[in-house]
């Protein structure tokens, strides 16, 4: 089972135990973090309708900060002797992929049982 997550304005595919390198994200190191499925693909069963989606839940635990590789820039105009040199660096934080899980939604089941007790006419008082 994998999903696709959103997580910092990319798409990454997510399975239990995968690490990903992603924008930074707000946290201390080892919380937990839910991430927003956008698809998930259970057993060759591929789900991507919203209201199915609501139900699955991607958690991830927050290794650490990491950076990316140093970006060079260099800036250069001919003629002038104007020349500059710049560098990048950008900031990530590492997320291990703990669970997929599926969360039953408790409303489906309160919501039969009102119309279960409404049919059967427990809900109503007697005078």
């Amino acid at each position: 089972m994998y999903a696709i997550v959103r997580c910092g304005g990319r798409q990454e595919k997510a399975a239990v135990d995968d690490v990903l390198t992603v924008d930074t994200v707000a946290g201390d190191v080892g919380s937990s973090v839910t991430l927003t499925a956008l698809l998930v693909v259970d057993d060759g069963k591929v789900i991507s309708d919203a209201a199915e989606l609501d139900r699955y839940k991607v958690t991830a635990e927050i290794l650490g900060p990491v950076a990316g590789p140093k970006i060079n820039m260099i800036q250069y105009k001919n003629k002038t002797g104007y020349r500059r040199r710049l560098g990048h660096r950008q900031h990530y934080t590492q997320l291990k992929i703990t669970g997929i899980s599926t969360a039953k939604s408790s409303t489906a089941k309160s919501g039969t049982a009102k119309s279960a007790a409404a049919k059967s006419g427990a809900g109503k008082k007697e005078s």
